[in-house]
């Protein structure tokens, strides 16, 4: 299993490498230092300052989602870690990921790793749904932002996933699933999810709308920074697709997934493909360095937590 895990991480870091080089052979590399000096530092800090608070309702909507599936615990443990997750993804060369560290966070207090699993499932799941509302609804309110060939074919792509993410509160509905072992899971993850939106649920709703916000704000401000001064609606019409592509596992961390397509979409607005680089290569590092609070976490902890290690 050790080398299985080993073997998926330096296939995704060869994933990663490749992609990259591939966008840095595309752009004038000369371009690169002459971006970077003209950045502005305080549109940077506001950036970081922006994905902390994205950060830190994070944690505090995964303790609602925990608290309304029965597992307990206060704010500090889920803050403590939701940081370390956060950190295991962005922060360490390792092929054990984020998710992975929660659900042993959550296991190690007497429950189930299995649902454990099921409630860091559901919280990706909310997330996700938020995200894709949220660009579905800058998609129809900016129609003209991209040529038609491409506008409509993302804004359906966005519509399935949304209608997706919606349609996973009726699966609980379809009992046959049951008969087939294989499918069972999908009926006890929607399950999960009406139960972890039985409380407080417009809280819940306002903090996952929040999240994809306050991360959109920060590449905003790091966008300006870079000379990048598009409307907010179209980072909000451009930069979610990116990061809903990071989701599939073939690269570290989304590095490299995240760049590649946010050079392109942006490309189609006439946007400087370097700046656009930058934006994404510094958005990575703003998302390490608020991870940092993480790695003070793993190390106080590291007894507690059998993982690979540093």
């Amino acid at each position: 299993m050790a080398t299985n895990n080993s073997l998926k991480f330096l296939l995704r870091l060869a994933a990663t490498a490749l992609i990259l080089a591939l966008i840095m052979h595309s752009i004038n590399a000369a371009q690169v230092w002459q971006v970077l000096k003209k950045t502005r530092l305080d549109y940077l800090a506001a950036a970081l300052l922006l994905q902390f608070g994205s950060t830190a309702v994070s944690a505090y909507r995964w303790q609602m989602i925990m608290q309304n599936l029965h597992f307990g615990q206060n704010f500090a443990f889920y803050w403590r870690s939701y940081f370390k997750g956060m950190f295991f993804n962005q922060g360490l060369p390792t092929s054990i990921g984020g998710d992975a560290v929660r659900m042993l966070d959550v296991a190690s207090r007497g429950f189930r790793k299995r649902d454990a699993l099921y409630g860091v499932m559901v919280d990706r799941i909310i997330g996700l749904g938020a995200l894709l509302s949220l660009t579905l609804l800058a998609y129809l309110l900016s129609p003209d932002l991209l040529l038609k060939q491409v506008h409509r074919p993302i804004l359906l792509i966005i519509s399935t996933g949304a209608l997706g993410f919606f349609g996973i509160f009726f699966i609980k509905y379809f009992t046959w699933l049951n008969r087939f072992p294989k499918l069972a899971f999908i009926s006890i993850i929607a399950e999960r999810l009406h139960q972890a939106l039985s409380a407080r649920r417009v809280l819940l709703v306002v903090a996952s709308l929040l999240i994809p916000i306050l991360a959109l704000l920060g590449f905003f401000a790091t966008g300006w920074a870079l000379g990048l001064q598009y409307s907010l609606m179209t980072y909000f019409a451009l930069v979610p697709p990116a990061l809903v592509l990071t989701v599939v596992p073939i690269s570290v961390a989304g590095w490299g997934v995240r760049e590649g397509a946010l050079v392109g979409l942006f490309s189609l607005i006439g946007a400087d493909k370097t700046a656009v680089l930058m934006m994404s290569m510094l958005y990575g590092l703003t998302l390490i360095i608020v991870s940092f609070p993480g790695l003070v976490t793993y190390l106080k902890g590291r007894h507690l937590l059998k993982v690979p290690s540093l």
